[in-house]
């Protein structure tokens, strides 16, 4: 397929396709195109954002059996095969031989790139060694002093994975501040999400007035645009004291505080009230995955509000009443909730 038309092709199940580079392009005309028609005839929709545990497992599978066909030793040798430089032909060879791609989207609708890193990240043993030390982040430091934003090569030498250096290093490079927010934080935090919100919409032509009109008025923006898809570590390198989950909680705070007009829809018996409408709409959606649920859509139980407000809600009201929740599926937490927590929500109500 030639470039332009696979641009057209793909612009069906990727509407932003025309802002990725041509090489990227040309891969996922040869990876993906056809398994995304064979998923458009079932009915299936190509999927972005968190991948599942029923997607998950879909990987796990498709490992399995590939290292069941082939031999090879470990998902990690698979997955990272530079790591094993004297194994390095032979496993190559095996993916060529074997089709490794299309074995591993096997039965997801997703482009095979994502799944690729997902599955990087599931079985890299480096992602899953707990707290840093001091000495760790002090070499972490150093390494970054050094080698800047190599990441794949700062992981290496620290045996963590590129994510895992690259979130800490975010994390740990400025004196972040753990206490209230001060009222210069706040409007830097402001300014931050204002100006990046700004930037997008001009990229996008989303504002089409005169530069003169600019001057004397400011755009109608999209209520979701406040809120989703946000670029926190920019915003959070743009006030400067904070580390990006803190900058992304508070907004979510000053965003709720805006469009409830500061009203407490959470306390009392309106808040008793809202458990009970989420518990009640959560086990009528009959979902088995926190990811297949419109959080936007369920906003309206408690009142509107943004998305990540109702999300941190859920998860204070299923670690408050759900024993051992870890060990259970989204569809069993719920059920809990619906049979156990709701009743004595009512009688108290």
């Amino acid at each position: 397929v030639d470039l332009d038309t696979a641009k057209q092709e793909l612009e069906e199940f990727i509407p932003h396709v025309r802002s990725i580079s041509d090489s990227s392009i040309r891969k996922m005309a040869g990876r993906d195109l056809m398994r995304f028609k064979k998923f458009k005839k079932q009915g299936i929709a190509v999927k972005f954002g968190r991948f599942s545990e029923k997607e998950n497992k879909q990987i796990q599978k498709n490992i399995d059996e590939f290292l069941s066909i082939t031999g090879i030793d470990s998902a990690e040798k698979l997955l990272f095969t530079s790591r094993y430089p004297e194994d390095k032909e032979t496993i190559s060879r095996l993916k060529a031989e074997h089709l490794f791609c299309e074995k591993l989207s096997e039965g997801i609708p997703r482009p095979w790139r994502l799944i690729y890193y997902r599955a990087r990240k599931m079985f890299d043993p480096n992602n899953y060694k707990g707290r840093y030390t001091k000495e760790e982040k002090e070499k972490l430091k150093k390494y970054y002093a050094l080698h800047g934003n190599d990441w794949k090569k700062i992981s290496e030498m620290m045996s963590r994975s590129n994510l895992s250096v690259a979130m800490k290093y975010s994390e740990i490079k400025s004196a972040i501040n753990y206490g209230p927010w001060s009222k210069e934080e706040i409007q830097k935090l402001k300014h931050a999400v204002e100006e990046v919100i700004r930037k997008r919409m001009e990229t996008e032509g989303a504002n089409s007035l005169s530069s003169s009109e600019k001057s004397h008025r400011d755009p109608l923006i999209d209520r979701e645009k406040l809120y989703q898809k946000l670029p926190w570590t920019e915003i959070e390198a743009k006030v400067g004291t904070r580390y990006w989950r803190q900058c992304k909680q508070k907004w979510t705070t000053i965003l709720t505080s805006k469009m409830t007009k500061g009203q407490q829809l959470y306390r009392g018996t309106k808040g008793l009230q809202a458990k009970i409408n989420l518990i009640k709409r959560l086990y009528e959606m009959k979902v088995e995955d926190a990811n297949e649920v419109n959080w936007e859509e369920l906003s309206n139980t408690i009142g509107d509000v943004p998305k990540a407000y109702v999300q941190e809600k859920f998860y204070k009201l299923k670690v408050s009443s759900v024993p051992f929740w870890q060990k259970k599926t989204f569809s069993e937490i719920i059920d809990y909730l619906f049979e156990k927590k709701l009743p004595e929500l009512e009688e108290k109500l």
